[in-house]
């Protein structure tokens, strides 16, 4: 689960460092343009957009909604979109279902009993059963051996796992929610289920006693004994909290629709019984209206609260979505003009986040980097024109692909530059592209003046 293991790890890296922020942590994001566009739509919602203010940047996102639950949003998503894109078999969806079910339940509770952070709740919910999911999502033979082993000897669960597996899937899931940094309450929550008096750990527990309740029906014990314990948290009527319950069940079907776990939003459904017809189609971007839209974020950002880090993550951000460009970067000149030093980039492919893209500036014989610095406007580098500007150097950081670059200016001196290209996808670029580059990273360098002379 390449796509999961390393968004959490880098999340956490940046949360986890005081001298990071908004900026990075969108570019994490950016990285993964599926998950960039679901986590716009799910942000999107009432349920996490009750203002209604239309959000088509990740970086609106973060400071409207806060870091911390995107943060909580993004490993859902990104989640999700590892195990959903394999070949999922029925027990896998039913892990996943019982856990997106769980979870709402479980913050439900958190927020009528005034919990500090419901999401964080919600996410140690949804991630209980990691190693469960993982697992029957990837699970091959084995699984059908465990199934056997359960079906047709009467095996329990855990003794099924133990025996094919030698070891029990809670086990694994500790394993991964140590290994991906998940947080606190994810791992709390899922090695110390028996002896654990945080009250918090109680309210993952309940949220799968309640799954677990609907399945037996609404006039079975476990789920009045599932009416009495949130009675006794939350202090609400038996009406009340009989209500809440059934409408907890319909949001945690639209969340699993949002988050495109459509089989399980079918069973979660399924729960109570009702008919639905569902389509999910797959949202289809306007570049026009995308750019238009991002445009129109640069120039609240210009006229309003002004904040030069957010201009020019907004502009890379324009470019990259709404030119639809593989990688964009922002370098900077280093003190000896020698090179450029990557500031922002989306969609490098790097061994790491911490590692920077070094670009460098060579003037005997001319490069594509030297050149564009020498310049004031955008420059559409053309590896079959400009053959002589490709050095050995530059092959080696970018390929040889056809790019775009501008100039980035502050105080009429060229400080760093924009870089943009296809070579991942190796799409041909063409005029309407160009103009959309040229579009943004004018206005990186307009804002750069007012900023300037602002200050002054």
């Amino acid at each position: 689960m390449p796509i999961f293991s390393n968004t959490a790890l880098s999340i956490h890296d940046i949360l986890s460092d005081d001298r990071k922020g908004a900026m990075e942590l969108a570019a994490v994001i950016l990285q993964d343009p599926n998950l960039t566009v679901k986590l716009l739509k799910i942000s999107n919602t009432p349920h996490y957009n009750p203002s209604r203010q239309k959000m088509v940047t990740v970086s609106r996102a973060i400071i409207m909604i806060g870091s911390e639950v995107i943060r909580e949003l993004t490993l859902v998503c990104s989640f999700l979109e590892s195990i959903l894109s394999s070949t999922n078999k029925q027990q896998a969806n039913e892990e996943i279902a019982q856990a997106i079910h769980a979870a709402v339940h479980a913050k439900a509770i958190a927020i009528a009993t005034n919990d500090a952070s419901p999401e964080e709740v919600f996410i140690a919910t949804l991630l209980n059963h990691i190693g469960s999911i993982s697992f029957w999502c990837f699970c091959g033979e084995q699984g059908e051996r465990i199934q056997a082993l359960i079906k047709d000897e009467n095996y329990s669960r855990e003794e099924a796992e133990k025996k094919v597996l030698g070891f029990k899937l809670i086990d694994l899931g500790a394993s991964l929610s140590k290994a991906w940094k998940l947080g606190n309450l994810v791992e709390e929550s899922i090695k110390s289920k028996a002896l654990n008096k945080n009250p918090r750990v109680g309210l993952v527990q309940l949220g799968y006693e309640i799954t677990e309740a609907l399945k037996e029906g609404t006039g079975s014990k476990k789920y009045e004994a599932c009416i009495r314990k949130i009675e006794v948290l939350t202090h609400q009527s038996q009406k009340v909290i009989t209500e809440k319950l059934r409408n907890n069940t319909s949001t945690a079907f639209d969340i699993a629709c949002q988050f495109g776990a459509t089989d399980a939003a079918m069973l979660i459904q399924s729960r109570l019984n009702q008919a639905i017809d569902f389509e999910e189609s797959s949202p289809v971007i306007d570049k026009k209206q995308l750019q238009f839209q991002i445009s129109q974020d640069i120039t609240s950002i210009i006229s309003d609260r002004f904040d030069i880090n957010l201009l020019l993550e907004t502009v890379l951000e324009g470019i990259h979505r709404g030119v639809g460009m593989d990688r964009t970067i922002f370098s900077l000149l280093v003190a000896d003009k020698q090179s450029l030093k990557e500031k922002l980039s989306l969609g490098w492919r790097k061994d790491s986040y911490e590692h920077k893209v070094i670009f460098h500036v060579m003037e005997t014989p001319a490069n594509i980097f030297f050149h564009t610095l020498s310049g004031t406007q955008a420059f559409w580098a053309k590896p079959s024109v400009n053959v002589k500007m490709y050095t050995l150097r530059d092959m080696n950081v970018v390929g040889k692909n056809e790019c775009f670059m501008m100039p980035i200016f502050f105080n009429k001196i060229p400080i760093g530059l924009i870089y943009a290209d296809r070579g991942l996808s190796r799409e041909p670029l063409n005029d309407e592209d160009f103009n959309g580059f040229k579009y943004f990273t004018q206005q990186a360098n307009i804002g750069l003046t007012l900023y300037r002379l602002q200050r002054d």
